[in-house]
């Protein structure tokens, strides 16, 4: 007979897993018998259709679970059935063909211009060395759209003062080039000559903290979650908030999907496609706010 202590020894004995995950699977397990039994108690696990899943997931949708919640618990229970038919306790998998409800892909978070207009105004930040270091890190970020790792990596010698352009060096260590505008060359000097001033360089990097080591990837995310909390209500606030933020702007000024691409140094255009969902999303509240239809 089938059971769900039988199938958690095997987990436990067998497959050596983590006594978190037996119970995971154990409460998942235990929530579709109960529910199976609330809605026939002459079910039994060898009974069930593939109907009655079905409508468990259902019945998960509309209590408010999550899509990746109730992905979790179908998959254990297709463990469970797996275990079940390997083991000859059952003749078919009532699960085989049930499909748990799709992920909603979140769309990327994002400042408004006129909040990191607020942010990187010089009123906004004291001369003393570690606003200089935040205030050009933010607005690096903002002008080239890099990732956290690869603002973390920069050299001196990654800058071309002449041309305004920034070599980074990416994921699987391409390289690319990113040209920049005149605030960020601006701000980007003024930076070099305090920090050449004020610290002792220990290391090569770009960013330098006060005892003159490269900043690192937390110290990076501290300083622009606080700085971002500043003008900003956002749950997130992290660096590819940044990151995103360059991508909107850039698409919002008509800047074509394939120059973004290769400017925030993806490998798919599918991957910066996401960001054109956010602009219409702009687009819908600008013509929901102003159309006398809408």
């Amino acid at each position: 007979m089938l059971g769900i202590e039988q199938f958690l020894k095997y987990l436990r004995l067998e497959r050596n897993y983590s006594d978190q995950t037996i119970v995971s699977y154990r409460e998942d397990l235990e929530l579709f018998l109960l529910f199976f039994k609330k809605k026939d108690v002459q079910l039994s696990w060898e009974t069930i259709d593939a109907d009655v899943v079905r409508d468990w997931v259902e019945y998960m949708m509309d209590k408010g679970n999550s899509a990746t919640s109730v992905n979790r618990r179908l998959s254990a229970l297709r463990s469970f059935y797996r275990y079940a038919l390997k083991r000859k306790l059952i003749e078919r998998n009532p699960i085989y063909n049930v499909k748990g409800p799709k992920r909603q892909k979140t769309l990327p978070q994002f400042l408004k211009e006129a909040e990191m207009d607020k942010l990187i105004d010089p009123d906004m930040w004291t001369d003393d060395y570690n606003n200089v270091l935040a205030r050009t890190i933010i607005i690096t970020f903002y002008s080239t759209g890099i990732r956290l790792s690869e603002l973390v990596s920069l050299e001196d010698k990654d800058i071309n003062a002449f041309t305004n352009e920034l070599k980074v060096t990416g994921k699987r260590d391409k390289q690319r080039i990113i040209p920049f505008g005149a605030e960020l060359a601006e701000t980007l000097e003024l930076y070099k000559q305090k920090r050449d001033e004020e610290v002792d360089r220990m290391e090569k990097g770009l960013f330098l903290n006060k005892k003159g080591k490269r900043v690192s990837n937390a110290y990076v995310r501290k300083l622009v979650k606080e700085n971002l909390a500043r003008v900003s209500t956002l749950k997130k606030k992290s660096p590819h908030v940044l990151r995103h933020t360059f991508a909107t702007a850039m698409l919002n000024a008509e800047a074509g999907l394939g120059s973004v691409k290769e400017l925030l140094g993806h490998e798919s255009i599918s991957t910066t496609e996401v960001y054109t969902h956010t602009t219409f999303e702009q687009l819908k509240k600008v013509y929901k706010d102003a159309h006398p239809r809408a």
